[in-house]
């Protein structure tokens, strides 16, 4: 049987029934767009991390156009961020007629290197989006400084950073706005696309309900900026709900996951994950480094192991933002590093079994590549 990095099917065996009953509880409520669901799973999420205001929305990349405009960012600002994420990020930053500033990133955990940002900011700058990038948060400190010297506001990406904790703060409750992704796989994953925003300003938070309704506060008068429909499902928040509930399981089987890797590629020449200081990884991908990496993929594949790059094009060397001038070697680091990562499985419901097959196959080829 071929082993993909993602692992579906074995969560849903396991919770089938719950998710089940989720959606029959919606399915016989009589209320099917912005109903109880949404409202109680806006509350628990938010209550989960601390901040006092949650707006369900479609998806992770609309959280972060939403989060954008909510904070006033449009045609003609600039926007720093990095270019070693998913491209709905930076293409959320299109979106709102923005313009993407790149900072490289750290050679060791590939987030964003905050030493390089205060050199980046212009007069026409107007948010900084940190990408929380697979599982741990950036170094939030220094980034929150130069914000802080320059007025800016920071936009937190959390797709892939749920419960994920830096010096004791959990991700989403750093920045002005924090953005959300319920995309299938993640940390805290939906059965079909869904996002949500959060923040600690209640005009913000009202400017964000605008947003996501078409630009209105009562059905069909919009109130001022024209919006969108960018509603979270019923039934998906119902899922999200009882999910929530077995995050902080998730996360802990995650680690466990981890550690087995760590201590199996100890002593190869396989870089596995670095935890910045401060940082509580919960390890929504495990990115590791090796310089054959296209050797030890096809490798691999011949044992039925299919594994993926997180991500094989940096944004900035990808044909649709060519029109942002950004040529070869201009993030050094970021090029460097996604010629040479990739993900081994990483799951809750990855059985030792079949970590102990990835595991096994793995340092067999790493012995003769």
């Amino acid at each position: 049987m071929t082993l993909f990095v993602w692992g579906y099917l074995p969560e849903y065996e396991k919770e089938r029934d719950d998710i089940l009953d989720a959606v029959d509880t919606v399915f016989r409520s009589g209320r099917l767009v912005l109903g109880p669901s949404v409202q109680a799973f806006e509350e628990e999420f938010a209550a989960y991390h601390g901040v006092p205001h949650c707006v369900g929305v479609d998806n992770g990349t609309n959280a972060i156009v939403l989060g954008l405009r909510a904070l006033g960012v449009g045609a003609g600002d600039e926007v720093i961020t990095v270019s070693n994420t998913a491209a709905p990020t930076v293409v959320a930053i299109d979106a709102v007629g923005a313009t993407p500033v790149f900072a490289d990133i750290d050679p060791d955990t590939y987030l964003m290197n905050v030493e390089q940002v205060a050199a980046l900011v212009t007069d026409r700058t107007r948010c900084i989006v940190a990408v929380h990038l697979y599982g741990q948060c950036v170094d939030m400190a220094p980034l929150e400084a130069i914000a802080a010297e320059h007025d800016l506001p920071i936009l937190e990406d959390c797709a892939q950073a749920h419960g994920a904790r830096h010096h004791g703060r959990i991700a989403g409750s750093m920045g002005q706005v924090a953005a959300f992704s319920f995309y299938p796989t993640k940390v805290l994953g939906a059965y079909g696309d869904g996002g949500a925003t959060m923040t600690r300003d209640a005009e913000v938070d009202a400017n964000l309900r605008r947003l996501r309704y078409y630009g209105m506060e009562s059905q069909y008068y919009v109130v001022s900026t024209p919006g969108y429909n960018s509603r979270l499902d019923e039934v998906q928040a119902e899922i999200l709900r009882r999910k929530l509930t077995r995050l902080d399981d998730y996360i802990a089987r995650r680690r466990v996951i981890a550690a087995r890797y760590a201590e199996a590629f100890a002593g190869t020449d396989l870089v596995t994950p670095k935890t910045a200081p401060g940082n509580d990884h919960v390890y929504y991908v495990h990115v590791v480094r090796h310089p054959k990496r296209d050797r030890i993929l096809e490798a691999l594949k011949a044992h039925d192991i299919v594994l993926n790059i997180s991500y094989p094009w940096p944004v900035h060397t990808q044909s649709g933002f060519a029109h942002l001038g950004y040529r070869k070697g201009s993030l050094p680091v970021t090029e460097r590093v996604a010629d040479e990562i990739f993900s081994l499985p990483m799951y809750a419901s990855l059985s030792d079994i079949d970590q102990e097959r990835v595991i096994d196959t793995l340092r067999g080829v790493l012995a003769k590549v």
